[in-house]
């Protein structure tokens, strides 16, 4: 795609390229930043492709980000890194080129095979410690014989052993972390209990503060199920839930944010995580008591003062979409270009469902299954909007490819301003409306088990 010179005028050579060609963008640029600090706005030319040189370069990982998405590169001096990708399958076609391809895509390669692997691990999950335990061995070990095959052929730097190894080890530690919770039973205590005596001894060499590694996927991965897990343990020493555990209890949601503060020192990594906690929280349930509880308990702990602000927004909205509230007043547009107020739309038990090109993979499976709703509950009339912020286009090819009628679909006329007042969060959010235009659910999910019970009940009100 381009021809990277070397520079003969850095004396230094410290620099690297960054350069792409990105099918199918989402938008016309590139964010590239390291850490918290954005280095630049890169521009896509009219072939959607861009190259950019790092001057004064800081080896390490590098962000890049477009149209929603993320993905991390690994520069280190004097590499001319090209990368070609498709948005519609962001992380499947990325392929790197030029000098510091191979680890770039062994990176690459190691987190799609990390994504795949995981299912395996739920599924080990239902064996019996010592034995999930020797599988889970297994997988370590030859995760690292192939990092050692591939250190064999092409020589590596440290720089580039210490991500790989972390991420080997990382991945090793969450799925550890996670197996209280993906075992069958809510008898939790009995689970921990019957866990070997060494299953976390690992836990004794962990910096839980390590600055280099705070914004890669493996580590913050491994933070929030080890934080979930230690909760756990503290939270069955004075819970009144008997032997069922319920991940929705305050009592064990205000313990997530004490251990949060007491084991995270570094503010970054801290109010990351509390953050995180909170507002997954506060998404999901209906007890504005208890999430008042847990908000305060937040603004109290986090030093981060603009998420602060942006939470106290999120649980503002969420608290105007009471059950039995009215729709807010939303704009939509649909592919026509005609504007409507969601509201004036209503006249019959309503379903609102949501979508974005950045979340590819939900918008076919919700497509069809809302394809399967709309055939069983033809009295429900299906809303469903794109959230995306950058032009009607690409929403409406998403939809022609993939053969999705154009009825009843739109977008957002001020997607920032809507997404706020409806607190999307996730993208699974679902909203039921009865035919007095009032809020029956807020939160509720197409794919939960009982959605349909839910959806039986809004078209009986009287």
């Amino acid at each position: 795609m381009f021809n990277c010179k070397k520079d003969s005028n850095n004396s230094e050579n410290n620099y690297a390229y960054l350069g792409g060609e990105i099918m199918n963008p989402n938008s016309d640029f590139v964010i590239l930043s390291k850490a918290d600090e954005v280095i630049d706005t890169i521009k896509l030319d009219n072939r959607n492709r861009f190259l950019y040189k790092i001057n004064d370069l800081k080896e390490g990982l590098y962000t890049f980000y477009h149209g929603g998405e993320i993905q991390m590169v690994l520069l280190e001096p004097k590499d001319s890194l090209l990368f070609r990708l498709n948005t519609l399958e962001f992380d499947e076609s990325l392929v790197f080129t030029g000098i510091g391809d191979k680890k770039n895509n062994y990176l690459v390669n190691e987190f799609l095979e990390n994504e795949i692997q995981e299912k395996k691990i739920f599924k080990f999950c239902q064996l019996n410690p010592d034995t999930y335990e020797r599988r889970v061995d297994s997988l370590k070990a030859l995760k690292l014989d192939k990092l050692n095959t591939f250190k064999a052929k092409y020589g590596t730097s440290p720089l580039f052993d210490k991500i790989a190894n972390a991420n080997i080890d990382y991945s090793y530690y969450s799925s550890k972390e996670v197996y209280p919770f993906v075992h069958h039973g809510n008898n939790k205590a009995e689970i921990l209990n019957s866990l070997p005596k060494d299953f976390y001894n690992y836990r004794k060499h962990i910096d839980y503060n390590d600055v280099f590694f705070k914004e890669h996927n493996h580590y913050n991965s491994f933070l929030r199920y080890t934080v979930n897990n230690l909760s756990l343990r503290g939270h069955l020493k004075h819970s009144s839930d008997d032997d069922v555990f319920k991940r929705s209890s305050i009592c064990y949601n205000l313990d997530r944010l004490k251990i949060v503060d007491s084991l995270i020192n570094d503010k970054a990594v801290k109010n990351e995580l509390l953050y995180y906690f909170t507002a997954n929280h506060l998404s999901k349930s209906n007890n504005s008591e208890n999430n008042e509880m847990l908000l305060n308990t937040y603004l109290d702990i986090s030093t981060d003062e603009a998420k602060k602000t942006e939470i106290k927004r999120f649980a503002a909205s969420l608290n105007n979409l009471k059950v039995g509230a009215s729709f807010p007043d939303i704009k939509i547009v649909d592919y026509k270009n005609s504007v409507f107020d969601v509201k004036d739309l209503i006249k019959s038990p309503t379903v609102i469902c949501f979508w974005s090109n950045t979340y590819y993979n939900h918008f076919k499976e919700s497509h069809y299954k809302l394809d399967e709703l709309k055939e069983k509950y033809p009295e429900v009339r299906f809303i469903v909007i794109n959230i995306d912020d950058f032009g009607s286009e690409r929403p409406k090819t998403s939809l022609k490819e993939n053969r999705f009628k154009f009825k009843d679909e739109y977008q957002f006329k001020n997607p920032k301003e809507s997404i706020e007042v409806l607190a999307i969060q996730p993208m699974t959010k679902t909203i039921v409306i009865d035919k007095y235009k009032k809020i029956v659910y807020s939160n509720t999910n197409i794919f939960s088990m009982g959605f349909e019970e839910q959806l039986l009940g809004a078209i009986n009100r009287k």
